[in-house]
Formats: C-alpha cells, sequence, structure tokens
C-alpha cells in the first residue's frame, strides 16, 4: 500500500500499475496493490482527497489489501470487467485468493438522480486470507485535515468544501482522522464499502451493492454495444474508447485531457502540468475519433459545448478562441505550485492550473472547424448561427493565421512561425469553403479560396527545407532545421497526398531521426529548446501518428509491426499515459486522452489498408 514518502520517492507505484475508474464526472486511480491514491470528488478538476499519487506521506489515500505481517502476498493481478470500467484487482497468497471490485456507480445516462459512489467489494475466492483497509481522506489537496464523526451507520469526514460518507459490513474504527479496519475474507463471503460524495448522510451498506454492480456494468456494457468497430484489433480499440468516454464530463459535454495533473515527464524534472481541462485541441480530435467509432451522441454534445464558446467572440491578438477551458468553458486557472505536496517520486514542481491557457496556439482552429466540418458530415449539421459565429471566427483567422504563435508543444521560449500552426490554419479556411460548397451556405468563399492557398504555397515554400535529412523535409519552424512529429499528420488532414515526395522524404527523416524502436519523440528538445529544463519521453500519440502516416503511404507491414509494438507499451490493462521512456516506463498525465484517440484512428486506417 503506499507507505510514507521520502527522500528518493519511496512509497511510489510506477505510474503504469494503475487502472481508472469513473462516473462521467470525476474519476480514480487505483493501483495494482489496492490503493486508490488520486480522487477528485465532485468533477475532475476539483480539489483532491485522495493524492498519495503526489504525494505518498501525507495526501491522502484508500489503502486495501492483505496484511502483509499476516500472510506471504505472492501475486497482484488486474484487469477489468468485460466490456466495462470496473476494475478487478486480485491478490493470490499462500492463505488464499481475494478480488477487490472498483467502481464509480453509473446506472443510467443523463441521470438527474446521480449520486456519486465509490464502491469497493472484497469477495474470498479460496481460503482466507487477513485484510486491512485505511480510508485517509485528505480534502483540498492535502491542505486539510478533515472533522470525522461517527454514526450509526457510517463514519463522516467533512472538509471545509467537502463532505464524504463512508460505510461499510466491516465495522470501522477512526485513528487519527482516518478510518481503518482489519477484517478476515472467507470464501464466497463479499464485504462491502461505500464512499459517498456530499449525500445526506451515511446510509446501511447491505446487499444493494449487488444492484450497483450490476447497474454499472449493464450501463457500460450498453453504451459500449454502439460501437461501430469489429476489426483485428477490437479489445485494444474498444478499452481506448471505454476510457475516452470516462475522460467526458456528461453533464456538460466537455471532453479533459487527462484526468491527473502533475505526473512528471521526466522523473525528477519541472515538466508537470495539469491536465483536467478541456485542451480544444484534444477534445476535437477525440470527436473524430468517437465518430469513427460510431458514437454520435459524445459527438454531438461535444459539439454543443464547443459551439457555445462561440457566441459573441472576441476579437484582440490572442483570437476569439481559448487554447483550453475549464468543464463549464470558463478561464482556466492560474498556474500556482502546491509546494506543500512532495511531487511524485520527488518530482518538482506540483502544478495546479496550467500556465500554457493565455498562449497562442493557432493550429486550435484547424482542429476545431475540422471537427465541426465533420459532424456536419456525419451527424445533425451545423445552423445558422453557429455558421454565422463560424464565419466570424474565419475572418479574425484569415487576419491573423501569419502571425507567430506557441504551437502544438506549447513551447514556453517565446513565438515561432511554426508550420504546423499554418498547415491547420490551411486545414480551418479549407474546411470552411467544404461546408459551405457542400450544403450552400453562405461567405466569401473566393476570399477564403485566396487566402487557402496563401498559405499553402507559404508552407511549400517556407516549411520545406530541401537540406534536411537525405531528400529534404518539411521543418518544425521557419528558417529552423528542427524535425517536428506534428507534420505527420499533413496528409491525414488532406494538405498532401501520402505518396508526396516531400512528405515521403520527411517520413523517411522523422523515421531516422526522432524514432527509437516505433516510439517517436515530438522533436529534439536540444536541437528546439523550449524553455523548460530537462529532457522527456517520446510522445505516445506521435508513435501513433506514424503508424496512420506509413499506413496511408503504403508501408503496411512496417505499420503493421510499428502498431504491435505500440500495444506492446501499454500497461496491463492498455492504458497510456502521455509519454513512454526509453526503458518503456509510463510517464506524464495518465490516463491521456490524445494518446487513446490516435491509437483509434491509426487501428481503424490500418485495418482498412490491411482488408
Amino acid at each position: 500500500m503506499s507507505g510514507a514518502g521520502g527522500p528518493g520517492g519511496t512509497g511510489y507505484l510506477p505510474i503504469a500499475e494503475h487502472g481508472i475508474i469513473g462516473d462521467l464526472r470525476t474519476a480514480a486511480l487505483v493501483g495494482t496493490d489496492g490503493t486508490v491514491d488520486w480522487f477528485c470528488p465532485g468533477r475532475f478538476d476539483e480539489p483532491s482527497v485522495f493524492a498519495s499519487l503526489l504525494d505518498a506521506g501525507s495526501g491522502g489515500h484508500w489503502g486495501l489489501a492483505p496484511r502483509t505481517d499476516d500472510t506471504e502476498l505472492t501475486t497482484q493481478q488486474q484487469f477489468y470487467y468485460p466490456d466495462s470500467n470496473i476494475l478487478i484487482t486480485r491478490f493470490l497468497t499462500a492463505d488464499g485468493i481475494v478480488e477487490v471490485q472498483d467502481f464509480l456507480v453509473l446506472l443510467a445516462p443523463h441521470d438527474a438522480g446521480h449520486r456519486q459512489r465509490l464502491v469497493r467489494r472484497v469477495t474470498g475466492v479460496r481460503g482466507s486470507v487477513p485484510m486491512v483497509v485505511d480510508v485517509v481522506p485528505r480534502p483540498d489537496y492535502a491542505r486539510e485535515v478533515p472533522e470525522v464523526v461517527t454514526g450509526g451507520a457510517g463514519i463522516r469526514f467533512t472538509g471545509s468544501r467537502i463532505v464524504l460518507d463512508l460505510t461499510s459490513t466491516v465495522e470501522l474504527s477512526v485513528v487519527d482522522h482516518a478510518a481503518r479496519a482489519e477484517f478476515d475474507t472467507r470464501e464466497g463471503r463479499t464485504e462491502v464499502f461505500v464512499l459517498e460524495v456530499d449525500g445526506d448522510g451515511p446510509d446501511p451498506c447491505d446487499d444493494g451493492a449487488d444492484d450497483l454492480f450490476e447497474g454499472t456494468v449493464a450501463f457500460w456494457k450498453d453504451w459500449l454495444k454502439r460501437s461501430s468497430y469489429t476489426g483485428r484489433w477490437r479489445e485494444r480499440v474498444h478499452r481506448s474508447a471505454l476510457t475516452l468516454k470516462m475522460l467526458t464530463h456528461e453533464p456538460t459535454g466537455a471532453v479533459i485531457a487527462s484526468p491527473t495533473m502533475a505526473l512528471p515527464e521526466q522523473l525528477g524534472g519541472e515538466r508537470n502540468w495539469d491536465y483536467r481541462y478541456v485542451w480544444m485541441r484534444d477534445a476535437a480530435f477525440t470527436l473524430y475519433a468517437l465518430l469513427r467509432l460510431g458514437f454520435t451522441e459524445e459527438a454531438g454534445a461535444f459539439i454543443d459545448w464547443l459551439t457555445d464558446r462561440f457566441v459573441e467572440p472576441e476579437d484582440g491578438a490572442q483570437g476569439p478562441l481559448r487554447v483550453m477551458y475549464t468543464i463549464d468553458g470558463d478561464d482556466v486557472p492560474a498556474e500556482i505550485e502546491l509546494d506543500h505536496l512532495e511531487g511524485y517520486r520527488g518530482s518538482r514542481p506540483v502544478l495546479c492550473g496550467n500556465g500554457a491557457a493565455g498562449q497562442l496556439q493557432l493550429d486550435i482552429y484547424g482542429e476545431i472547424i475540422d471537427s465541426v466540418y465533420l459532424y456536419d458530415k456525419h451527424g445533425r449539421g451545423v445552423g445558422h448561427e453557429d455558421w454565422t459565429n463560424l464565419c466570424a471566427i474565419l475572418e479574425w483567422l484569415r487576419g491573423h493565421w501569419d502571425a507567430p504563435d506557441e504551437g502544438i508543444w506549447e513551447t514556453r521560449a517565446g513565438r515561432q512561425d511554426h508550420v504546423f500552426s499554418r498547415l491547420m490554419c490551411w486545414v480551418a479556411v479549407e474546411r470552411m469553403i467544404r461546408m459551405a460548397r457542400r450544403r450552400g451556405l453562405p461567405g466569401d468563399v473566393g476570399a477564403w479560396t485566396t487566402t487557402r492557398d496563401e498559405i499553402y504555397h507559404q508552407i511549400m515554400d517556407r516549411g520545406w527545407d530541401p537540406d534536411v535529412g537525405p531528400r529534404g523535409s518539411f521543418v518544425q519552424r521557419y528558417g529552423a532545421t528542427t524535425l517536428d512529429a506534428s507534420v505527420l499528420l499533413m496528409p491525414m488532414v488532406k494538405f498532401c497526398a501520402p505518396t508526396e515526395p516531400r512528405f515521403a522524404a520527411t517520413l523517411d527523416a522523422i523515421n531516422d531521426t526522432l524514432v527509437v524502436d516505433t516510439l517517436v519523440f515530438r522533436y529534439d528538445v536540444e536541437d528546439s529548446p523550449d524553455g523548460l529544463e530537462g529532457e522527456e519521453g517520446t510522445f505516445s500519440m506521435c508513435s501513433f501518428w506514424n503508424v496512420e502516416a506509413m499506413t496511408r503511404a503504403g508501408r503496411l507491414e512496417h505499420a503493421r509491426i510499428a502498431l504491435e509494438k505500440m500495444f506492446s507499451y501499454g500497461n496491463h490493462l492498455g492504458l497510456y499515459a502521455e509519454e513512454i521512456g526509453l526503458t518503456g516506463e509510463q510517464l506524464g498525465n495518465f490516463p491521456q486522452a490524445f494518446t487513446h484517440l490516435s491509437l483509434i484512428s491509426s487501428a481503424i486506417n490500418l485495418d482498412r489498408a490491411l482488408g
């Protein structure tokens, strides 16, 4: 179990040794040791009550595992109940086998009476195993110690902004503002623990847990039945789809980038960002992945959330849209350091909020308008008000596409003329032209076409360097020779054919320079300093982009081998963080939406190409 922290980062599981459970409002991480070490009650971006993931000694946790001083622990296993997001952790000991079933209750779509309940069911499978449970909530990112009151039906933890009610079929005691119990499992018997957020008070914990389990299983199975994917990698694709669904906020339709914050891109480094917000780029690509799988309801919900941002768009140098928003569509909080937390394995600073929220990243306009174009084509279509606002947004972009920006990688080294930003500006204009022509919508298509072609020629003239690589290559930014994996998207967004000689040369150059055993670095940090100290791992989404680029270029055998290798880098549940280190460790926030949506896209396209 997550024990005391200390020098050298003791008490921490590898990031990959976790599963995720969720209720379309928030999520929790559960380690293979049976510890809930990350949970923000209420919704994804609320302050945590369990954060031993970021401070093993004092962050707060919910441990549930065999007593290691009484029994020899031999094996731990973890898997998902089929076609669901119910996580099962098994402990196989010399004295017996016990299963812990973890889930956040989810009984019906758009449930107005939804109660947020984290349920942990402990079932004896064989023999008798001595167990220990300790529930140590530390609200507000462990800046508070809760008041604890014991009642007839359970225990209530109260913080300044949160109330948690814990009930159990096992008698609990209160020690040091925490709940604790020791008990023995018996074959065929189940003990239940339920933690409810902001409820009306502890309810008796009885056989109703069976109904909660079966109802939650039914919810996830019914949802997954809507998938249209039946290809070679069904299990991998569906696990990614289930993960993306967990990262959606059902009440608003928003899609977050990741449920965690401050997990390091390099152990001991400073690249420790808060990803619990809606990145316009990530969410737009997520919509594309969900549409490919037939999940039009989720796509429609996000489009509704997105188009609310179009209303009376602001002007100015930053543009009418922001890089990221909160779940409610508000400005993301300013980035602050939680200096009372030691950080995952000592990786500081622990950052909350995000300093990139005020950046100019022009590529988001391409991703956003492309997602609207896809939904207009495959969904219910764009209405008059949204089209009018899109036209206003495009007019701003036509006047600013040539400006330097921070780019897709959110560099903190100043604004540059990024090729990928120009590429996605081209996409924005091109998709508006397509929608106008296909549906006869009003717009100055002639002027738009002139802008589109101007961007195209500029990229071809200034974004291409004939002296980079063996046969030339598109580069990261004008005037530089740095390679960048983001240009792998060129044929995917239909800027050029996948067999275009310049792109073929770029694909070769990237694979020669940025790829190590199918793992792709986004760029060379030493060659292109980004204003931050330290190194980083390979970017998993770029690795999947490379698979899709090779697929589209007809290099099917190479693409298939690369995809199978990428599957091997997922964790035991098929989950991925943002990055993978060169020794195979997961790095960065976990799990990450962008990685899973790029897995879906690459698998679907390779499946179709293989026939």
